[in-house]
């Protein structure tokens, strides 16, 4: 509850820049930012949910623009770049067969999709990762969409737990 109450203190402003290194959506960022307070966990978790939920696909557009290519290491001292280069350090200790793999199925994927491929990639190897790109690569545009929604809810989850694990106080 100490991050939350942290996250409730801020200015509209400043929770919106913390917000914005878990989900680089302006949608998704200005839902949660205006439901704070938060009384507890619970009401935060159903805010969380809900924002994404209503995410168009312009939304996750947006927030995906802010994603490097996995393989690519994001770069920036801000948040957002060091929670990347941190879920990516499978990929960061691959071989270079693997890289270049990896280097290749992110143009297919781009080329099919129109979009870069999202998956949180914390705790997994450079192999797995692409090997689901592989097999999302047989996904139609629909079933991907689901997918990389899904992915970016993931992450968003993943970044929001950093965030108030690092809140001060």
């Amino acid at each position: 509850m100490a991050g939350l109450g942290w996250l409730n203190d801020l200015s509209d402003a400043e929770a919106e820049r913390a917000l914005l290194a878990c989900c680089a959506s302006a949608a998704w960022v200005g839902a949660v930012a205006a439901a704070r307070p938060f009384g507890d966990p619970l009401d935060f978790r159903d805010a969380v949910e809900t924002a994404l939920a209503a995410l168009t696909w312009a939304d996750i557009e947006e927030a995906l623009a802010a994603h490097p290519r996995l393989g690519e290491q994001a770069a920036g001292a801000d948040r957002a770049a060091a929670w990347s280069r941190g879920e990516q350090a499978g990929v960061a200790t691959a071989g270079s067969e693997t890289r270049a793999a990896l280097a290749a199925g992110n143009v297919a994927y781009e080329a099919r999709f129109g979009h870069v491929y999202l998956a949180c990639a914390a705790d997994r190897s450079g192999a797995e990762l692409v090997a689901l790109l592989r097999s999302r690569l047989r996904n139609d545009p629909a079933t991907e969409r689901a997918v990389v929604r899904g992915e970016l809810t993931k992450i968003a989850w993943l970044r929001l737990g950093n965030l108030l694990r690092e809140a001060p106080g």
